[in-house]
């Protein structure tokens, strides 16, 4: 099969007859105020999300623990993985189901090596198909593209197209990712292009009409 030929119809019905609906990837804020649990906690009750990524920015592995903890039992209680950011030796310490590596945070091997094989392992591969394959080989259990969209959260180096999704979910049973600027009304495309998780942040802690009901928002559109 040629990748850059891939029928999009034939890559979403794909994704409908052999896959797992789209779910939800949440990720922090870059920094958590006073109440923070409380708004988890809504957010995780409003309906279901797979995954809870703790984004600390610029503060140690100390404080970035200390403020785990809460937030690793709220998840372990709404039977949400909760992922860490950046840090192998971080997620070792604080036991969490999985940890998200960018590019260049370390190798899929040796994260595997150190927190075993029950342990969830993302890589970044930005819009990049030689990155992704990269990641597939080197054991990673999900890829993450993006950005698809403009977003505020962080700097945009990379935009991916969603075609992208097509062509792995075409080809490559393990998961993949959708992030950047993805808010309820852009969403569909993605899951149309087989997206199997959509990762959000500022769309839901920023949201005017509060957490909670951003997430029944997007549970219905990924429903």
């Amino acid at each position: 099969m040629d990748e850059q030929d891939l029928d999009p119809d034939f890559a979403e019905r794909f994704h409908r007859e052999r896959r797992p609906p789209c779910q939800l990837y949440l990720i922090s804020p870059q920094t958590l105020s006073a109440g923070f649990e409380d708004r988890l906690r809504a957010a995780l009750d409003a309906a279901p999300v797979a995954a809870f990524q703790l984004r600390l920015k610029g503060i140690d592995d100390h404080a970035i623990a200390r403020a785990a903890e809460p937030l690793q039992k709220i998840c372990a209680d709404h039977d949400t993985a909760f992922i860490i950011n950046d840090s192998i030796s971080l997620a070792k310490r604080l036991g969490a189901d999985g940890v998200h590596l960018g590019q260049d945070d370390g190798d899929p091997r040796d994260a595997r090596a150190i927190l075993g094989k029950d342990v969830q392992i993302g890589v970044t591969c930005h819009n990049s198909r030689h990155l992704a394959m990269e990641a597939g080989e080197a054991g990673a259990d999900y890829v993450a593209f993006g950005a698809f969209y403009p977003t505020g959260t962080k700097k945009v180096e990379y935009f991916a197209e969603p075609e992208i999704l097509s062509w792995w979910n075409t080809l490559f049973p393990l998961p993949c990712v959708a992030i950047g600027g993805i808010t309820p009304q852009n969403a569909p495309p993605l899951v149309a292009a087989g997206a199997d998780f959509i990762a959000v942040s500022g769309a839901v802690w920023n949201a005017s009409e509060g957490e909670a009901s951003a997430v029944v928002a997007f549970s219905g559109i990924l429903a």
